[in-house]
């Protein structure tokens, strides 16, 4: 690999393409209303790859203010009519893990509700195209090949949230259920970058119906008013993983990344992301670690997985893969969190980001799982900037502002106020924990807090395999025999 990039195409990414606009969207309040004001300008196709739908999704619950129905399904329905050559296409996981699993990982839309919106200009379907116990976990929506977003966050329930993660706010309903507070991270683009994204999303359809989707030619732009670009004409690196099946090798694109960009770091790895479970990242990280002039690390994540079999398995890989990390912090220079409300109310982080110094920004679907690098299907976008040109000036300061935005929202403080911290230390470890203090804030993991989280699923191949097992059959009886040992 060209040691002077971390984006290769072919190695550590699919593809690099130009886009003329780059922006990152926090949250599902602001996630919600830009998707549906860039859907509100298709003229031709719209395509959404998720992991999940819900036609009953609000995009703007605290009051309306685009144009048309308020919730998904009604609007999709709506749109078509509106506008006569439009056509959508909705695909969604086959979400079953294994029989013996179903009920487990939480509630899922009812198949139901999608087919009563679908029509011969609005299609829904399932996309059972994977290994068994596989997912299809990429979140990308496009719309006439013009304008792609793409992200860790899916148009169903129990998503929608402010930057401000109140303690109680009345619009964060589930149906009739309130949830708690979420952090999200989604990235928007337009030019060449969108419509490699509607490559992607065209093949996947392609692959879990049999339908061939032409590239649209865009009629005009799409972007959404009101949403500011990070950056202008900028080089996005779009990364995969795609497992195994018979007529195609899987692809390890995210894991590559992730490795090159740690290794690469000179001063700072921030990660925000669901899960710490990845044997091979967190090994890598411990290398950084250990060497003394390596680069700090900050981790956030959530206190606790949303469900009982998640704990079981992500928790307590997470809890034995945290020990090592603190094992090699010899040079104190490692920080893992997790963001709480003014009222001490966890926020569940579901976002999946790397910083890495000002050079590299990731988002995307991939957890820091082992099924993210080989199992189940992502997709990350990355923007890069050389740390020693000065023509990526203004790039590098857009991926410092955006990890220091990050960072302030879980702090509670002011992103001038952070700042001012960063700069007085030099260490954004040191400026986490001067900021640190009661209310909303980030509060610290340590030993203590992980002592009861082990388990017999902790880093379980069945649970969490990093590829396509050669036999399913082998693999659920090493669970099994996991429970008699």
């Amino acid at each position: 690999m060209d040691s002077d990039r971390l984006l290769v195409a072919g190695e550590t990414c699919w593809r690099v393409e130009r886009a003329e606009q780059f922006a990152c969207i926090v949250d599902g309040a602001d996630y919600f209303r830009h998707c549906k004001a860039a859907m509100l300008r298709a003229q031709r196709r719209i395509v959404l790859i998720g992991w999940d739908f819900d036609t009953r999704l609000t995009f703007e619950p605290a009051g309306k203010t685009l144009q048309g129905p308020n919730q998904l399904g009604p609007f999709l329905r709506w749109l078509i009519r509106v506008r006569p050559r439009l056509e959508v296409y909705l695909l969604r996981s086959n979400l079953r893990i294994l029989p013996a699993f179903d009920g487990l990982w939480g509630d899922v839309t009812p198949v139901a509700l999608l087919n009563w919106i679908t029509s011969e200009r609005l299609q829904f379907a399932i996309d059972g195209e994977h290994p068994t116990g596989a997912v299809h976990h990429q979140k990308i929506v496009v719309i006439d090949d013009a304008l792609a977003l793409c992200g860790g966050i899916d148009l169903t329930s129990e998503r929608w949230d402010t930057r401000e993660h109140l303690d109680d706010n009345e619009f964060r309903k589930g149906g009739d259920r309130v949830y708690g507070p979420r952090h999200e991270v989604a990235t928007a683009m337009d030019g060449a970058a969108a419509r490699a994204l509607g490559d992607t999303a065209r093949d996947r359809w392609r692959i879990a119906t049999g339908q061939y989707l032409a590239q649209v030619v865009p009629e005009e732009a799409i972007w959404p008013p009101g949403l500011e670009p990070m950056m202008r004409n900028v080089d996005v690196g779009i990364a995969r993983t795609l497992p195994e099946l018979t007529k195609r090798s899987e692809v390890r694109e995210v894991e590559a990344l992730n490795l090159a960009a740690i290794a690469a770091a000179r001063r700072r790895i921030y990660l925000e992301n669901q899960y710490l479970a990845s044997r091979t990242l967190v090994d890598a990280l411990v290398q950084r670690l250990k060497e003394p002039d390596g680069p700090e690390i900050v981790i956030v994540m959530p206190r606790n997985s949303e469900s009982r079999l998640e704990e079981q398995s992500m928790d307590s890989a997470r809890h034995r893969l945290l020990r090592m990390l603190w094992e090699a912090d010899e040079y104190l220079r490692l920080g893992v969190y997790w963001p709480v409300t003014e009222g001490d109310t966890p926020v569940y982080v579901h976002s999946k980001v790397l910083v890495v110094d000002d050079r590299l920004l990731r988002i995307g679907s991939s957890n820091l799982n082992n099924r993210s690098m080989g199992f189940d299907s992502e997709c990350d976008v990355a923007v890069e900037a050389d740390p020693d040109v000065a023509e990526y000036h203004d790039v590098r300061a857009a991926i410092t502002a955006m990890r220091n935005g990050l960072v302030s929202e879980h702090l509670g403080v002011s992103v001038e106020d952070f700042e001012r911290a960063l700069d007085r230390s030099g260490s954004l470890l040191q400026a986490v924990e001067t900021l640190r203090g009661d209310g909303r804030t980030l509060q610290r993991f340590t030993i203590e807090t992980v002592a009861n989280e082990a388990s017999l699923l902790a880093e379980n191949d069945l649970m969490d395999p990093d590829h396509v097992p050669k036999s399913l059959a082998r693999s659920v009886q090493r669970w099994l025999d996991g429970f008699t040992k």
